[in-house]
Protein backbone atom coordinates (compact mmCIF):
# COMPACT_ATOMS: atom_id res chain seq x y z
CA UNK A 1 0.00 0.00 0.00
CA UNK A 2 1.32 3.47 -1.34
CA UNK A 3 1.94 5.70 1.70
CA UNK A 4 -0.64 8.40 0.56
CA UNK A 5 -3.38 5.61 0.28
CA UNK A 6 -2.36 4.55 4.26
CA UNK A 7 -2.63 8.33 5.30
CA UNK A 8 -6.03 8.61 3.65
CA UNK A 9 -7.25 5.04 5.24
CA UNK A 10 -6.08 6.13 8.35
CA UNK A 11 -7.54 9.58 8.35
CA UNK A 12 -11.06 8.46 7.03
CA UNK A 13 -10.75 5.70 10.24
CA UNK A 14 -10.03 8.04 12.67
CA UNK A 15 -13.30 10.41 10.87
CA UNK A 16 -15.21 7.67 11.27
CA UNK A 17 -14.53 6.89 14.78
CA UNK A 18 -15.11 10.60 15.80
CA UNK A 19 -18.70 10.32 14.44
CA UNK A 20 -19.51 7.81 16.88
CA UNK A 21 -21.37 8.43 20.30
CA UNK A 22 -23.03 6.53 22.89
CA UNK A 23 -23.67 6.10 26.58
CA UNK A 24 -20.18 6.38 28.67
CA UNK A 25 -18.20 7.57 25.44
CA UNK A 26 -17.42 4.50 24.30
CA UNK A 27 -17.76 0.77 24.22
CA UNK A 28 -15.57 0.55 27.40
CA UNK A 29 -18.54 2.45 28.96
CA UNK A 30 -16.21 4.64 31.11
CA UNK A 31 -17.43 7.82 32.29
CA UNK A 32 -14.55 9.86 32.01
CA UNK A 33 -13.89 12.78 30.18
CA UNK A 34 -10.98 14.80 29.05
CA UNK A 35 -12.77 18.22 28.51
CA UNK A 36 -11.17 20.77 30.63
CA UNK A 37 -12.10 24.48 31.93
CA UNK A 38 -15.90 23.19 33.13
CA UNK A 39 -17.84 24.49 35.96
CA UNK A 40 -17.83 24.45 39.58
CA UNK A 41 -20.57 25.87 40.76
CA UNK A 42 -23.68 27.56 39.23
CA UNK A 43 -27.66 28.45 40.20
CA UNK A 44 -30.16 27.42 37.96
CA UNK A 45 -32.59 29.98 39.95
CA UNK A 46 -30.12 33.17 39.47
CA UNK A 47 -29.08 31.72 36.01
CA UNK A 48 -25.44 31.80 36.90
CA UNK A 49 -23.63 29.96 34.74
CA UNK A 50 -26.75 28.89 33.23
CA UNK A 51 -25.90 28.99 29.32
CA UNK A 52 -29.43 27.51 28.45
CA UNK A 53 -32.17 24.91 29.94
CA UNK A 54 -34.40 22.96 28.05
CA UNK A 55 -38.08 21.74 28.73
CA UNK A 56 -38.26 17.62 29.06
CA UNK A 57 -41.27 15.18 29.71
CA UNK A 58 -41.88 14.91 33.39
CA UNK A 59 -39.52 11.46 33.65
CA UNK A 60 -36.13 11.59 32.20
CA UNK A 61 -34.00 9.01 31.51
CA UNK A 62 -32.41 8.36 28.36
CA UNK A 63 -28.83 10.79 28.03
CA UNK A 64 -27.89 13.31 27.60
CA UNK A 65 -25.97 12.45 24.47
CA UNK A 66 -23.82 14.30 22.26
CA UNK A 67 -23.29 14.01 18.48
CA UNK A 68 -22.06 16.88 16.41
CA UNK A 69 -23.82 19.83 17.18
CA UNK A 70 -26.93 18.00 18.82
CA UNK A 71 -27.89 16.74 21.84
CA UNK A 72 -29.83 13.87 22.34
CA UNK A 73 -32.66 13.01 25.62
CA UNK A 74 -35.26 9.80 25.78
CA UNK A 75 -37.86 11.32 27.93
CA UNK A 76 -42.01 10.68 28.32
CA UNK A 77 -44.48 12.56 26.39
CA UNK A 78 -45.44 15.07 29.66
CA UNK A 79 -44.46 17.90 27.52
CA UNK A 80 -46.48 17.27 24.55
CA UNK A 81 -44.63 19.32 21.98
CA UNK A 82 -46.57 18.00 19.39
CA UNK A 83 -50.71 18.19 19.25
CA UNK A 84 -50.62 15.37 17.10
CA UNK A 85 -48.89 13.16 19.65
CA UNK A 86 -50.98 13.01 22.33
CA UNK A 87 -51.32 10.84 25.64
CA UNK A 88 -48.45 8.69 27.42
CA UNK A 89 -45.49 7.64 25.09
CA UNK A 90 -41.78 7.35 24.78
CA UNK A 91 -39.96 10.04 23.24
CA UNK A 92 -36.46 10.38 21.90
CA UNK A 93 -36.15 14.73 21.65
CA UNK A 94 -33.08 16.46 19.58
CA UNK A 95 -31.48 20.21 20.39
CA UNK A 96 -29.51 22.26 18.96
CA UNK A 97 -26.23 22.21 21.08
CA UNK A 98 -25.01 25.88 21.22
CA UNK A 99 -28.58 27.09 22.34
CA UNK A 100 -30.96 24.61 23.46
CA UNK A 101 -33.30 24.58 20.43
CA UNK A 102 -35.85 22.16 19.92
CA UNK A 103 -35.65 20.28 16.78
CA UNK A 104 -37.15 17.27 16.60
CA UNK A 105 -39.02 14.50 18.07
CA UNK A 106 -40.28 10.53 17.69
CA UNK A 107 -42.84 9.97 20.04
CA UNK A 108 -43.88 6.10 20.03
CA UNK A 109 -47.17 4.57 21.86
CA UNK A 110 -47.26 2.84 24.78
CA UNK A 111 -47.39 -1.58 24.52
CA UNK A 112 -51.14 -2.48 25.51
CA UNK A 113 -50.04 -4.96 28.33
CA UNK A 114 -49.50 -1.94 30.17
CA UNK A 115 -46.91 -1.91 33.17
CA UNK A 116 -45.80 -5.82 33.06
CA UNK A 117 -43.99 -4.47 29.94
CA UNK A 118 -44.47 -0.44 29.53
CA UNK A 119 -44.48 1.01 32.47
CA UNK A 120 -46.42 4.44 32.44
CA UNK A 121 -45.00 7.71 31.94
CA UNK A 122 -41.41 6.34 32.20
CA UNK A 123 -40.44 7.03 28.53
CA UNK A 124 -37.39 5.97 26.76
CA UNK A 125 -34.72 5.00 28.85
CA UNK A 126 -32.56 3.49 26.21
CA UNK A 127 -29.48 5.91 25.35
CA UNK A 128 -28.78 5.79 21.78
CA UNK A 129 -25.95 4.51 19.71
CA UNK A 130 -24.62 7.44 16.85
CA UNK A 131 -22.51 6.29 14.20
CA UNK A 132 -22.64 9.18 11.54
CA UNK A 133 -25.97 10.68 10.44
CA UNK A 134 -27.87 7.20 12.52
CA UNK A 135 -29.11 7.33 15.67
CA UNK A 136 -29.75 3.80 17.25
CA UNK A 137 -31.92 3.18 20.53
CA UNK A 138 -34.33 0.73 22.24
CA UNK A 139 -38.17 1.76 22.57
CA UNK A 140 -40.25 1.42 25.39
CA UNK A 141 -41.95 -0.90 22.82
CA UNK A 142 -38.33 -3.33 22.79
CA UNK A 143 -37.54 -2.42 18.87
CA UNK A 144 -34.41 -1.84 17.86
CA UNK A 145 -34.94 1.47 16.07
CA UNK A 146 -32.73 3.65 13.78
CA UNK A 147 -33.51 7.62 12.72
CA UNK A 148 -31.76 9.67 10.89
CA UNK A 149 -30.33 12.33 13.02
CA UNK A 150 -31.20 15.27 11.16
CA UNK A 151 -35.14 14.42 11.22
CA UNK A 152 -36.83 15.57 8.51
CA UNK A 153 -35.19 19.06 9.05
CA UNK A 154 -32.83 18.08 5.69
CA UNK A 155 -36.11 17.69 4.13
CA UNK A 156 -35.02 13.95 2.68
CA UNK A 157 -37.20 11.15 3.39
CA UNK A 158 -34.49 8.31 3.58
CA UNK A 159 -35.19 4.59 3.45
CA UNK A 160 -36.34 1.87 3.60
CA UNK A 161 -39.19 3.28 5.74
CA UNK A 162 -40.22 5.85 3.69
CA UNK A 163 -44.63 5.71 4.49
CA UNK A 164 -44.10 7.79 7.75
CA UNK A 165 -47.23 9.86 8.52
CA UNK A 166 -45.63 12.49 10.33
CA UNK A 167 -43.08 14.34 7.89
CA UNK A 168 -43.29 17.82 9.38
CA UNK A 169 -39.34 19.17 10.22
CA UNK A 170 -40.27 18.44 13.92
CA UNK A 171 -40.85 14.84 13.15
CA UNK A 172 -38.04 12.23 13.25
CA UNK A 173 -37.00 10.45 9.88
CA UNK A 174 -37.59 6.36 10.66
CA UNK A 175 -34.83 4.35 8.98
CA UNK A 176 -36.08 1.01 10.07
CA UNK A 177 -37.07 -1.11 13.15
CA UNK A 178 -36.89 -4.08 14.64
CA UNK A 179 -39.94 -5.60 16.74
CA UNK A 180 -38.08 -7.91 19.03
CA UNK A 181 -41.53 -9.07 20.63
CA UNK A 182 -43.02 -9.93 17.02
CA UNK A 183 -39.90 -11.49 15.83
CA UNK A 184 -37.78 -12.99 19.10
CA UNK A 185 -41.01 -13.33 21.54
CA UNK A 186 -39.11 -11.59 24.09
CA UNK A 187 -41.57 -10.77 27.42
CA UNK A 188 -39.46 -7.24 28.17
CA UNK A 189 -40.22 -6.79 32.30
CA UNK A 190 -41.58 -3.51 33.29
CA UNK A 191 -39.60 -1.80 30.23
CA UNK A 192 -37.13 -2.16 27.66
CA UNK A 193 -34.17 0.28 28.64
CA UNK A 194 -31.19 -0.98 27.15
CA UNK A 195 -28.69 1.62 25.37
CA UNK A 196 -27.18 0.18 23.02
CA UNK A 197 -23.55 -0.22 21.56
CA UNK A 198 -21.72 -0.08 18.01
CA UNK A 199 -18.33 -1.74 17.12
CA UNK A 200 -16.81 -2.60 13.40
CA UNK A 201 -20.48 -2.50 11.71
CA UNK A 202 -22.42 -4.49 14.27
CA UNK A 203 -25.19 -3.34 17.26
CA UNK A 204 -25.23 -5.07 20.81
CA UNK A 205 -28.36 -5.11 22.70
CA UNK A 206 -30.30 -6.41 25.82
CA UNK A 207 -33.40 -7.38 25.32
CA UNK A 208 -34.97 -6.90 28.77
CA UNK A 209 -36.45 -10.63 28.65
CA UNK A 210 -38.25 -11.18 32.66
CA UNK A 211 -40.43 -12.07 34.23
CA UNK A 212 -44.35 -11.81 34.48
CA UNK A 213 -46.73 -10.17 36.32
CA UNK A 214 -46.78 -12.16 39.35
CA UNK A 215 -42.98 -11.68 39.32
CA UNK A 216 -42.39 -15.92 39.61
CA UNK A 217 -43.07 -16.95 36.02
CA UNK A 218 -40.79 -16.23 32.63
CA UNK A 219 -42.99 -16.48 29.77
CA UNK A 220 -40.26 -16.59 27.65
CA UNK A 221 -37.04 -18.51 28.96
CA UNK A 222 -35.92 -19.08 25.79
CA UNK A 223 -36.07 -15.97 24.15
CA UNK A 224 -32.98 -14.32 23.40
CA UNK A 225 -31.65 -11.81 26.51
CA UNK A 226 -28.94 -10.88 24.11
CA UNK A 227 -28.40 -9.53 20.69
CA UNK A 228 -26.62 -8.08 18.07
CA UNK A 229 -27.39 -6.65 14.53
CA UNK A 230 -25.67 -4.98 11.84
CA UNK A 231 -26.15 -1.20 10.93
CA UNK A 232 -29.38 -2.47 8.42
CA UNK A 233 -31.15 -3.88 11.43
CA UNK A 234 -30.38 -7.57 10.72
CA UNK A 235 -30.26 -10.15 13.48
CA UNK A 236 -26.68 -11.43 13.43
CA UNK A 237 -27.04 -14.05 16.66
CA UNK A 238 -28.86 -13.80 19.47
CA UNK A 239 -28.60 -15.56 23.03
CA UNK A 240 -30.83 -17.18 25.56
CA UNK A 241 -28.37 -16.94 28.58
CA UNK A 242 -29.39 -17.08 31.12
CA UNK A 243 -32.77 -18.42 30.36
CA UNK A 244 -35.29 -20.00 32.88
CA UNK A 245 -32.31 -18.24 35.17
CA UNK A 246 -33.96 -14.70 35.20
CA UNK A 247 -34.52 -13.44 38.61
CA UNK A 248 -36.86 -10.22 37.35
CA UNK A 249 -35.92 -7.72 34.63
CA UNK A 250 -33.04 -7.08 32.50
CA UNK A 251 -32.29 -3.51 32.14
CA UNK A 252 -28.52 -3.25 31.91
CA UNK A 253 -26.13 -2.16 29.15
CA UNK A 254 -23.90 -4.18 27.27
CA UNK A 255 -19.48 -3.24 27.30
CA UNK A 256 -16.71 -4.34 24.65
CA UNK A 257 -13.39 -4.46 25.26
CA UNK A 258 -10.38 -6.72 24.65
CA UNK A 259 -8.78 -9.31 27.45
CA UNK A 260 -6.58 -12.20 26.95
CA UNK A 261 -6.29 -11.68 23.06
CA UNK A 262 -9.69 -11.72 22.60
CA UNK A 263 -12.45 -9.03 21.49
CA UNK A 264 -15.53 -9.52 23.44
CA UNK A 265 -18.68 -8.30 24.40
CA UNK A 266 -20.05 -8.19 27.94
CA UNK A 267 -23.59 -8.68 29.05
CA UNK A 268 -25.01 -8.31 32.93
CA UNK A 269 -27.60 -11.03 33.28
CA UNK A 270 -31.00 -11.22 34.62
CA UNK A 271 -29.72 -14.16 37.08
CA UNK A 272 -26.50 -12.11 38.61
CA UNK A 273 -24.26 -13.16 36.39
CA UNK A 274 -21.93 -11.43 34.14
CA UNK A 275 -21.34 -12.99 30.71
CA UNK A 276 -18.20 -12.85 28.28
CA UNK A 277 -19.79 -13.43 24.61
CA UNK A 278 -17.68 -13.45 21.28
CA UNK A 279 -18.33 -10.77 19.51
CA UNK A 280 -18.77 -12.36 16.31
CA UNK A 281 -20.96 -15.49 16.67
CA UNK A 282 -22.20 -15.09 20.86
CA UNK A 283 -20.32 -18.11 22.04
CA UNK A 284 -20.08 -17.91 25.37
CA UNK A 285 -16.34 -16.87 26.51
CA UNK A 286 -16.53 -16.94 30.16
CA UNK A 287 -19.25 -16.23 33.23
CA UNK A 288 -18.76 -14.95 36.73
CA UNK A 289 -21.43 -15.29 39.42
CA UNK A 290 -21.44 -12.04 41.41
CA UNK A 291 -23.57 -13.16 43.97
CA UNK A 292 -22.41 -14.91 47.56
CA UNK A 293 -22.53 -18.40 47.01
CA UNK A 294 -24.84 -18.68 49.94
CA UNK A 295 -26.90 -15.91 48.88
CA UNK A 296 -31.01 -16.38 48.32
CA UNK A 297 -33.66 -14.47 46.09
CA UNK A 298 -36.34 -12.84 47.37
CA UNK A 299 -39.54 -11.63 46.29
CA UNK A 300 -39.21 -7.24 46.69
CA UNK A 301 -35.43 -7.28 47.37
CA UNK A 302 -36.10 -9.19 50.96
CA UNK A 303 -33.42 -11.67 50.14
CA UNK A 304 -29.35 -11.47 49.66
CA UNK A 305 -28.84 -12.64 45.88
CA UNK A 306 -29.22 -9.43 43.62
CA UNK A 307 -29.53 -9.07 39.52
CA UNK A 308 -27.68 -6.41 37.67
CA UNK A 309 -28.56 -3.10 36.54
CA UNK A 310 -25.87 -1.26 36.41
CA UNK A 311 -23.65 -1.17 33.03
CA UNK A 312 -20.14 -3.33 32.64
CA UNK A 313 -16.88 -1.08 32.51
CA UNK A 314 -14.07 -2.63 30.41
CA UNK A 315 -10.82 -1.01 31.46
CA UNK A 316 -7.45 -2.70 31.37
CA UNK A 317 -8.04 -5.76 30.41
CA UNK A 318 -10.86 -6.25 33.71
CA UNK A 319 -14.50 -5.73 34.24
CA UNK A 320 -15.91 -4.12 36.88
CA UNK A 321 -19.55 -4.01 38.11
CA UNK A 322 -21.73 -3.77 40.87
CA UNK A 323 -25.20 -5.87 42.02
CA UNK A 324 -28.36 -4.19 42.28
CA UNK A 325 -32.25 -4.66 42.08
CA UNK A 326 -35.12 -2.71 40.95
CA UNK A 327 -34.85 0.45 43.06
CA UNK A 328 -38.10 0.39 44.12
CA UNK A 329 -36.83 -2.83 46.18
CA UNK A 330 -35.49 -0.62 48.26
CA UNK A 331 -31.99 -0.69 49.75
CA UNK A 332 -29.77 -3.65 50.57
CA UNK A 333 -26.10 -5.15 50.80
CA UNK A 334 -24.42 -5.08 47.63
CA UNK A 335 -21.05 -6.14 46.06
CA UNK A 336 -18.92 -4.39 43.41
CA UNK A 337 -16.31 -6.72 41.82
CA UNK A 338 -13.26 -6.40 39.34
CA UNK A 339 -13.14 -9.14 37.17
CA UNK A 340 -10.32 -10.58 35.19
CA UNK A 341 -11.42 -11.22 31.57
CA UNK A 342 -8.79 -13.08 30.31
CA UNK A 343 -10.36 -16.28 31.44
CA UNK A 344 -12.52 -19.01 30.35
CA UNK A 345 -15.57 -21.03 31.41
CA UNK A 346 -16.56 -20.29 34.88
CA UNK A 347 -14.43 -18.04 36.55
CA UNK A 348 -16.27 -17.12 38.98
CA UNK A 349 -13.81 -18.69 41.50
CA UNK A 350 -10.73 -17.73 39.45
CA UNK A 351 -11.52 -14.12 37.81
CA UNK A 352 -11.46 -11.88 41.02
CA UNK A 353 -9.33 -9.59 41.06
CA UNK A 354 -10.90 -7.81 44.27
CA UNK A 355 -14.14 -7.57 45.98
CA UNK A 356 -15.81 -4.26 47.97
CA UNK A 357 -19.22 -4.80 49.38
CA UNK A 358 -20.99 -6.48 52.71
CA UNK A 359 -21.75 -3.76 54.96
CA UNK A 360 -19.25 -1.22 53.60
CA UNK A 361 -21.49 -0.84 50.21
CA UNK A 362 -25.07 -0.87 48.81
CA UNK A 363 -27.13 -2.37 46.16
CA UNK A 364 -26.70 -0.02 42.97
CA UNK A 365 -28.04 0.69 40.07
CA UNK A 366 -25.28 3.35 38.83
CA UNK A 367 -21.82 2.39 36.71
CA UNK A 368 -18.32 3.31 38.10
CA UNK A 369 -15.56 5.93 36.65
CA UNK A 370 -12.12 4.85 36.27
CA UNK A 371 -9.64 7.76 36.02
CA UNK A 372 -5.93 8.18 37.38
CA UNK A 373 -5.81 4.95 38.84
CA UNK A 374 -9.25 5.53 41.05
CA UNK A 375 -12.76 4.38 40.60
CA UNK A 376 -15.47 6.13 41.71
CA UNK A 377 -18.63 4.21 42.28
CA UNK A 378 -22.32 5.15 44.21
CA UNK A 379 -24.98 3.49 45.44
CA UNK A 380 -28.71 3.50 45.41
CA UNK A 381 -28.60 4.60 49.49
CA UNK A 382 -27.01 7.83 48.26
CA UNK A 383 -22.75 7.02 49.40
CA UNK A 384 -19.95 8.02 46.64
CA UNK A 385 -17.25 5.79 47.37
CA UNK A 386 -13.28 6.05 45.63
CA UNK A 387 -11.68 3.62 45.60
CA UNK A 388 -7.41 2.08 44.27
CA UNK A 389 -8.31 0.64 41.07
CA UNK A 390 -5.81 -2.05 41.14
CA UNK A 391 -6.42 -3.35 44.54
CA UNK A 392 -10.14 -2.32 45.85
CA UNK A 393 -8.63 0.05 48.38
CA UNK A 394 -11.02 2.30 50.37
CA UNK A 395 -9.95 5.71 50.57
CA UNK A 396 -13.01 7.83 51.10
CA UNK A 397 -17.14 7.50 51.33
CA UNK A 398 -19.52 10.88 50.61
CA UNK A 399 -22.61 10.74 51.67
CA UNK A 400 -25.38 13.07 49.62
CA UNK A 401 -28.71 12.17 51.76
CA UNK A 402 -30.46 11.43 48.73
CA UNK A 403 -30.77 8.13 46.51
CA UNK A 404 -28.34 7.50 43.26
CA UNK A 405 -29.85 6.43 39.90
CA UNK A 406 -27.14 8.00 37.88
CA UNK A 407 -23.33 7.67 37.61
CA UNK A 408 -20.36 9.32 38.47
CA UNK A 409 -19.29 11.61 35.46
CA UNK A 410 -15.54 12.21 35.86
CA UNK A 411 -13.39 15.00 33.98
CA UNK A 412 -11.21 18.43 34.76
CA UNK A 413 -10.52 17.14 37.98
CA UNK A 414 -13.91 16.91 39.28
CA UNK A 415 -16.75 14.36 39.98
CA UNK A 416 -19.89 15.51 39.21
CA UNK A 417 -23.05 13.29 40.42
CA UNK A 418 -26.99 13.82 40.94
CA UNK A 419 -29.21 12.40 42.86
CA UNK A 420 -33.09 11.78 43.64
CA UNK A 421 -33.63 15.39 45.31
CA UNK A 422 -31.87 17.08 42.39
CA UNK A 423 -29.08 18.42 44.30
CA UNK A 424 -25.71 17.94 42.27
CA UNK A 425 -22.53 17.60 44.16
CA UNK A 426 -19.66 18.58 42.82
CA UNK A 427 -16.10 16.77 44.35
CA UNK A 428 -12.72 16.68 43.69
CA UNK A 429 -11.45 13.89 42.23
CA UNK A 430 -8.50 12.48 44.60
CA UNK A 431 -7.38 10.33 47.27
CA UNK A 432 -8.86 12.83 49.47
CA UNK A 433 -12.55 13.92 49.79
CA UNK A 434 -13.42 17.73 49.07
CA UNK A 435 -16.71 18.61 47.95
CA UNK A 436 -16.64 21.56 45.59
CA UNK A 437 -19.96 22.78 45.41
CA UNK A 438 -23.47 21.26 46.04
CA UNK A 439 -26.52 23.03 44.00
CA UNK A 440 -30.25 21.62 43.13
CA UNK A 441 -31.61 21.43 39.39
CA UNK A 442 -35.21 21.79 41.37
CA UNK A 443 -36.40 17.72 40.22
CA UNK A 444 -34.32 14.69 40.52
CA UNK A 445 -31.56 13.44 38.32
CA UNK A 446 -32.06 10.17 37.03
CA UNK A 447 -29.01 10.38 34.68
CA UNK A 448 -25.49 11.13 33.95
CA UNK A 449 -23.98 14.15 32.56
CA UNK A 450 -21.77 15.19 29.86
CA UNK A 451 -19.37 17.25 28.73
CA UNK A 452 -18.54 19.49 25.46
CA UNK A 453 -16.34 22.87 24.75
CA UNK A 454 -16.48 23.65 28.39
CA UNK A 455 -20.02 23.11 28.47
CA UNK A 456 -21.79 20.55 31.17
CA UNK A 457 -25.22 19.45 30.18
CA UNK A 458 -26.95 17.74 32.70
CA UNK A 459 -30.65 16.09 32.49
CA UNK A 460 -33.15 16.55 35.37
CA UNK A 461 -36.54 14.84 35.62
CA UNK A 462 -37.74 17.35 33.13
CA UNK A 463 -35.17 20.04 32.32
CA UNK A 464 -32.09 19.73 30.11
CA UNK A 465 -29.43 22.41 31.44
CA UNK A 466 -26.24 23.84 29.52
CA UNK A 467 -24.05 25.12 32.39
CA UNK A 468 -20.64 27.15 31.61
CA UNK A 469 -17.97 29.21 33.07
CA UNK A 470 -19.49 32.63 32.95
CA UNK A 471 -22.33 32.00 31.49
CA UNK A 472 -25.72 33.60 32.50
Amino acid sequence: MKKTTLILVLTLATAAAAQTAMWGGSPGRNQVSDEKNLPATWDVDSGENVLWSATLGSQTYGGPLIHGDKIFVGTNNQAERDPDHKGDRGVIMAFNLADGQFLWQIAHPKLPAGRVNDWPQQGVCSTPYIEGDRLYYISNRAEMVCLDTEGFRDGENDGPITDETETDPSDADLIWKYDMIAELDVFPHNLATSSPIGVDGRLFALTSNGVDEGHVHIPAPFAPSFVAFNLAGELLWDSALPGDGILHGQWANPAYGVAGGREQVIFPGGDGWVYALAPDTGELIWKFDCNPKDSVWELGGRGTRNNLVSTPVFYDGKVFIAVGQDPEHGEGEGHLWAIDASGEGDITSSGAVWHFGGEDYNRTVSTVAISDGLLYAADLSGFVYCLDVATGEHYWTHDTFAAIWGSPFVADGKVYIGDEDGDVDVLAAGKKLAVLHETNLGSAVYTTPVARDGVIYIASRNTLFAIKEGAQ
